[in-house]
């Protein structure tokens, strides 16, 4: 069945205000069957959004108004295509414990959820490393080095796995090579194929899927899939089930990057 398990809405505040209605029927012409709304969970309670725009996710207010509305689409859809209510949830270290409070009380209305790695963390100031290509350049210069942030993500990456969130912990891990989103522009010279393998190996001791992300192949200074196919050929020679998601953050996103995907 044609999934696409990665998909905000017109709730994510930095997103197309595009209808709900656009999203699920432009994926039915493509074919998919299987869709999951993650739309950008509340950052944890006592965190600062840093985005210069401060629209990094949706704020709590919003919550039940979100899952009402996704409830009513998958009565409206439940002829056409299985539709889950979902949640990209933010690991944040430091934020465990509100990180799990909010799980614990949302966590049972989710069908399906995933963990990213959004925020990074230098002598106590919060760095959004997808934001723009700006502010990765001024991330390189406070971390120290290209490969000096990708140090810090993919330590913060496996960190997640090893977070204990509750009993409704995502399980599965986001865009595990987000870190690569400028990466034509600021080159990483240092091979994390250690790393990367490190994080596979936990991600398959602990039964997590992967998500298998096409929004890196439209990004222009990408042109990749999150992560890319010879670390997803690896995933699955681990036994790591992959899940497309197009990430989309508007309706014509829908199936972005698929077909350079091979699942």
């Amino acid at each position: 069945m044609k999934r696409d398990g990665h998909i905000h809405t017109p709730f994510c505040p930095h997103g197309s205000k595009d209808a709900l209605n656009d999203y699920v029927e432009t994926a039915i012409r493509q074919g998919f069957r299987e869709m999951t709304f993650t739309e950008h969970a509340p950052l944890p309670e006592g965190f600062i959004d840093t985005t210069p725009t401060k629209d990094s996710a949706m704020e709590l207010s919003v919550m039940e108004e979100y899952f009402h509305t996704i409830q009513q689409l998958q009565k409206e859809y439940k002829q056409d295509v299985t539709l889950h209510l979902g949640l990209e949830v933010d690991y944040i270290e430091g934020f465990e414990k509100e990180t799990t409070q909010f799980l614990n009380e949302y966590g049972p209305y989710l069908d399906d959820s995933i963990l990213s790695v959004h925020f990074l963390n230098h002598k106590q100031n919060w760095y959004c490393l997808d934001y723009s290509a700006d502010v990765f350049e001024e991330m390189i210069a406070m971390f120290g080095s290209v490969s000096a942030v990708y140090q810090a993500y993919f330590h913060t990456v496996y960190q997640s796995i090893l977070a204990d969130l509750g009993a409704y912990k995502p399980k599965r891990i986001g865009h595990m090579t987000l870190v690569h989103k400028f990466q034509q522009k600021f080159p990483c010279t240092k091979d994390f194929s250690a790393e990367i393998n490190e994080i596979l190996q936990k991600m398959k001791l602990n039964h997590y899927e992967l998500d298998y992300n096409g929004a890196g192949v439209v990004k222009p200074l990408c042109g990749e899939t999150y992560p890319p196919a010879e670390i997803a050929a690896k995933a699955t020679a681990l036994g790591i089930p992959l899940v497309y998601g197009s990430d989309a953050h508007s309706a014509k996103g829908i199936g972005q990057g698929s077909e350079q995907i091979q699942l």
